[in-house]
């Protein structure tokens, strides 16, 4: 069982030569984050061993890990580590960019030391390492006074996102006290093949997400790829027909967009496709909402851009119209903004009343307007950050007077181990992002990590989670995914 830090954080290997400094490093971490003191006396020397070289390696040893922790990268510095002001400067470097500084002791005896040391093909001189062990012993004495965040001696240790950091502690919770928990799975890429390929994919992977023990799928509601993800050229199918497609595909999922865009149609117009949805999915249609935030989209379209305001009054309207449209008759309708002389949509939906979600974490409008006519409220963010916006959405909803759920969205990678989960990482990220950034971007984790995760997000009030798979090509992310979703049935 390993031990977690958090991503990035600094980790200061302390101890004499021979104690398993280097290959503890090399087993838990790539190479590309130690800074090894040896490594870089070969650098500037005629060797690792050229202890004539060690001022120069110290010396660039101090630049690299300066420029590492300035860029906030997780590092772990590979030296003797028995310099106390050395020690001190280290955690002031880490303190500086908000990275926890962690000291890994190790406390080998000084007999197995000496005995690796009489194994090496060039040994470290005996008065040395006599020298090394008398300070080490010095060291050991005032390093837990010394303000490191955590003293670990050498054991497995893994480095994760905030998110994960109690993951295992959650997931054990959720085997003992089971939590019940939705899944959406949110289509934010296509990456099936062009042309014809694309509709055999898209059903192969609605049927699989079904099997998978998904509650929904949803479409992203955009007319071009956004900027993070994608390219615009990418292939990008309309919304609201895949879901028609999609109806024709499953059986019993719900199918909505997350979320429509209030300025990309007719908001009567999209209320009657709406319960077209319903009625031909048999009862199956969710309603997402958003503000529309895409500029860019807008002006590639011909479309006018309102200002925020101008949005939020339109959003609200249209919050407020759907319903009555939804229902018998044809009543008029007259708001801030709209004016539908006549609210009439037949065939009727369904459902006697589509979920509306409203996309958007702004907590004095957006959750406003949620907790006044939505049926849920759709967040992005952290662990923190959900439990905030739940804070703010309940006391909204105590000053409307009504009950709205919480969702939450969020891009995931899940491995069926670590190794997987590094392997995945290391092929999907892209060519100028590091292994570790572009994992805490992912929610890169193995299964337990997001069954964790998921508890977590449960504990803070989450009741749908919306997932959108780094890797979804073929159902194989689903397959692995289901294993996340059994753990909450």
């Amino acid at each position: 069982m390993s031990i977690r830090l958090p991503s990035p954080c600094l980790i200061v290997l302390v101890g004499p030569s021979a104690s398993g400094k280097s290959t503890w490093a090399a087993t838990h971490f790539p190479a590309d984050e130690i800074v090894s003191s040896d490594r870089l006396r070969a650098m500037v020397g005629e060797g690792e061993d050229d202890i004539s070289a060690s001022s120069d390696a110290l010396a660039l040893l101090e630049t690299v890990v300066s420029r590492r922790i300035a860029r906030r990268l997780t590092t772990v510095i590979d030296t003797l580590g028995l310099d106390a002001e050395r020690r001190r400067h280290w955690r002031e470097l880490a303190r500086t960019q908000g990275m926890p500084c962690v000291a890994i002791a190790f406390d080998t005896p000084a007999a197995e030391c000496r005995t690796r040391n009489r194994s090496r093909s060039k040994r470290i001189p005996a008065e040395a390492l006599a020298g090394q062990f008398r300070a080490w012993a010095r060291t050991r004495e005032v390093l837990t006074e010394e303000g490191f965040d955590r003293i670990l001696t050498p054991e497995p240790v893994r480095v994760v996102a905030p998110d994960f950091l109690a993951a295992q502690i959650a997931a054990e919770r959720q085997s003992r006290q089971p939590a019940s928990l939705r899944f959406g799975l949110h289509l934010g890429r296509f990456d099936f093949g062009g042309g014809a390929a694309m509709a055999a994919a898209l059903r192969e992977i609605a049927e699989a997400a079904e099997s998978a023990g998904f509650h929904a799928i949803y479409t992203m509601d955009h007319f071009r790829q956004i900027p993070q993800l994608g390219r615009p050229w990418e292939d990008f199918p309309e919304s609201y027909t895949t879901l028609a497609y999609l109806a024709g595909c499953t059986e019993r999922v719900r199918l909505g967009t997350l979320v429509s865009g209030i300025t990309y149609r007719n908001v009567a117009h999209l209320g009657k496709m709406v319960a077209t949805l319903d009625v031909l999915s048999q009862g199956r249609a969710v309603c997402g909402l958003g503000l529309a935030w895409f500029g860019d989209e807008h002006r590639a379209y011909g479309w006018d851009f309102p200002s925020i305001p101008e949005r939020y009054a339109l959003l609200e309207d249209a919050l407020r119209l759907l319903p009555v449209l939804w229902g018998p008759g044809a009543k008029p309708f007259r708001g801030k903004v709209l004016d539908v002389p006549e609210a009439m949509c037949y065939p009727r939906p369904l459902q006697e009343s589509i979920p509306i979600i409203v996309g958007g974490g702004g907590e004095k409008r957006t959750l406003r307007l949620a907790a006044m006519y939505g049926a849920a409220a759709n967040v992005m963010g952290d662990l923190e950050t959900v439990r905030r916006k739940a804070r703010v959405l309940g006391e909204h909803c105590r000053r409307a007077g009504r009950e709205v759920q919480l969702t939450h969205l969020s891009t995931v990678l899940v491995g069926a181990d670590v190794r997987h989960v590094a392997e995945l990482v290391d092929r999907l990220r892209p060519r100028r992002q590091g292994a570790a950034r572009f994992a805490e971007s992912v929610n890169a984790g193995t299964v337990a990590d997001h069954i964790g995760r998921c508890r977590d997000l449960a504990d803070a009030g989450v009741s749908e989670m919306m997932i959108r798979l780094a890797d979804l090509t073929d159902p194989a992310p689903l397959e692995r995914w289901a294993k996340v979703i059994a753990a909450f049935r």
